[in-house]
């Protein structure tokens, strides 16, 4: 008897990755087109997040209604985002996407238009936010999906398309929130909105034009779909459950992110106001530490598939962790802290482009929309509850103590799942592996060791895998780019395994 859902979520958690060589030409159309789009999307909301307080406090003068903007925009975001799943897997990430990003500008359009016609109260200024909220998340979901696809096509490995995204990424967060104070100050917040509403455009524009949806090549283990929608949702939160290292990974990102935001909304304003650096030194720990992960990102595009995995993450995340909260309990001069932070951005920029490739790895092409959105909501879940942790830490002990709290509970966070048995899923490593559709089940939810590990992997073509909790059904998927993307062979390079720590 064999089960193909079980088979996919078995991979999840042994090592299993099926993959062909594909011969095909090198298309980097795919590529261009998916970071152009990113770029202009995620510089849509930086810009949108400095210009839509600055609008609602100048032309309403109410601190509390600029607090609650974003609120109405992050909150549909999140919860959309969460829910859009199984919409992106059944109607295609291309479709939401530009659905998802016309409305956006729809949205961003109307409001500038009627608050210059005297017809724009609070209240529908505040559904436009929602509208905005909704469509954008899914919006943006559905362009993380593109990112293995288009790295196959251009025939690169697939750390190097999370490498690039990561960048992109990284350098919106930089340039928009500083567009946006340009803007502003050159011509006024009701413009900004205006150049929110043209990237959004553009990024609908550049998905229409540049991409196309991915599909499960033919070698790749088939997952049985389930019904509805409400059963394909249950299907992605199964499938994020089942799988350990993804579900450790999750778990891991939703911890830092939570400790991150304590350091970001509380920690880091405390520290400047004590220390009296002042708030120019906010903007110098957050450009500085933007500016060096960049660079990171960009070098880890060209060079983190040949790295160790595990080592990476590890080193990485320990650089970019403990130091920073360290170095401003300790009372640091600024100079030195500010060195802490470039060199923990440093660690930081070779880290995403790992995990990132890791993740892409460990999701069926079938099932990538409604797990990886569900993931990315868990991620972001602790995200608000973060400044009540760093305010309440500092309430009840001392700024200094309460960062040595978060540096220690970032260094439990960060290298407990790093050192369990499951992480070592992140190692890769050539093997032959042959295009399995179906592994028998063992009637306990996963197939003989024979079926679904290395034995049954060794009867056609050499493909690049990764061990332990790996590529559900082929780390390196054709056109949807569902791997690593990089030719399989003798060629592809093959890491230490006898290591147990370097992955």
């Amino acid at each position: 008897m064999t089960s193909q859902h079980t088979a996919a979520g078995t991979a999840a958690d042994d090592g299993t990755a099926r993959t062909a060589p594909d011969p095909g030409p090198r298309v980097l159309r795919g590529l261009f087109g998916m970071l152009s789009a990113n770029a202009a999307a995620l510089s849509a909301n930086r810009v949108l997040s400095v210009a839509l307080p600055w609008f609602v406090l100048t032309t309403t003068g109410s601190v509390g209604k600029t607090g609650l903007v974003a609120f109405c925009q992050i909150v549909p975001y999140v919860i959309a985002q969460a829910l859009a799943g199984p919409l992106i897997d059944r109607i295609g990430p291309k479709r939401i996407s530009v659905v998802g990003d016309l409305l956006s500008t729809a949205a961003m359009v109307t409001a500038p238009l009627l608050h210059l016609s005297g017809n724009l109260p609070f209240g529908l200024l505040l559904g436009l936010l929602a509208v905005v909220g909704a469509a954008d998340g899914p919006a943006n979901g559905a362009k993380g999906l593109f990112v293995p696809a288009a790295t196959r096509a251009a025939r690169v490995p697939l750390e190097r398309g999370t490498g690039l995204s990561a960048a992109v990424e990284r350098t919106a967060t930089t340039i928009g929130p500083a567009l946006a104070g340009v803007v502003v100050t050159a011509f006024g917040s009701l413009y900004a909105l205006w150049v929110t509403a043209a990237l959004f455009a553009v990024s609908a524009l550049v998905v229409s034009t540049t991409l196309s949806d991915p599909v499960p090549e033919p070698h790749e283990a088939q997952v049985e779909e389930s019904g509805g929608y409400f059963s394909q949702l249950r299907q992605g939160a199964a499938f994020l459950k089942d799988a350990k290292l993804l579900r450790s990974i999750v778990g891991m990102l939703a911890v830092t992110n939570l400790l991150d935001q304590a350091f970001m909304a509380v920690l880091l304003p405390v520290w400047a106001k004590e220390s009296g650096n002042g708030a120019e030194a906010i903007g110098l720990v957050m450009s500085v530490f933007a500016a060096t992960s960049i660079i990171a990102a960009l070098v880890a595009a060209g060079v983190a598939e040949r790295l160790p995995r595990r080592t990476v993450y590890l080193i990485g995340f320990s650089l970019g962790g403990l130091p920073r909260f360290a170095a401003m309990a300790l009372d640091a001069p600024l100079w030195l802290v500010l060195t802490v932070l470039a060199v923990g951005g440093l660690g930081s920029g070779f880290v995403n482009p790992i995990v990132g490739a890791v993740t892409y790895e460990l999701i069926p092409t079938q099932l990538l929309g409604r797990v990886k959105t569900m993931a990315q909501a868990v991620t972001w879940a602790g995200i608000p509850f973060g400044g009540l942790l760093g305010a309440g830490l500092v309430t009840l002990t001392s700024s200094s103590t309460a960062l040595w709290i978060v540096g220690g509970m970032y260094v439990v966070a960060i290298v407990v799942p790093g050192m369990s048995r499951e992480w070592s899923g992140m190692r890769k490593r050539t093997v032959p592996g042959p295009a399995v559709h179906d592994v028998p089940d063992d009637g306990h939810g996963a197939a003989p060791e024979t079926e679904r590990g290395i034995t049954g992997e060794r009867a056609a073509g050499a493909a690049s895998v990764t061990e332990g909790d790996a590529a559900p059904v082929g780390e390196d998927r054709a056109a949807t780019g569902r791997g690593a993307g990089r030719p399989a062979g003798p060629s592809a390079p093959q890491e230490e395994s006898a290591v147990p720590a370097a992955v």
